[in-house]
């Protein structure tokens, strides 16, 4: 039996075109994941993302965003919980992440949203994943 992660898939799949600077990368869409992108969006971590169907399926075209050196953005994208070992904290052992640079996403009973705004929701929920 296969235990699929696609956040991971995800996560993985925007490392790995960071790494190799590439200008975009496509992701099969899922509500969780374009609640994920939206937060990169706000947070700065991505220039822009998009909609769009290719054969019939469904994607999320991720614009990934270098300094003027190339240098990207994102330095650090690891997921946190996964389906064999699920990670839940409430608001009062809210993790930081490289001492409040970093992004925490966490998943709550009030849709997803990054660590901050659930401490200040005074909300918990399980950590999905972390990026700096």
């Amino acid at each position: 039996m296969s235990v699929s992660d696609p956040i991971a898939d995800m996560l993985t799949k925007i490392r790995n075109a960071v790494s190799a600077r590439f200008e975009k990368v496509d992701i099969i869409t899922s509500k969780i994941k374009l609640e994920i992108v939206k937060i990169l969006k706000n947070e700065g971590y991505i220039k822009n993302f998009k909609k769009h169907q290719e054969d019939g399926k469904n994607y999320i075209r991720i614009f990934l965003k270098y300094d003027e050196k190339m240098n990207p953005v994102i330095h650090g994208i690891e997921r946190l919980s996964t389906p064999g070992r699920r990670y839940y904290v409430g608001c009062q052992n809210m993790p930081r992440v490289f001492n409040g640079y970093g992004v925490l996403l966490i998943s709550t009973s009030q849709g997803i949203t990054t660590g901050k705004k659930a401490i200040d929701k005074r909300v918990g929920g399980e950590l999905i994943c972390s990026i700096w």
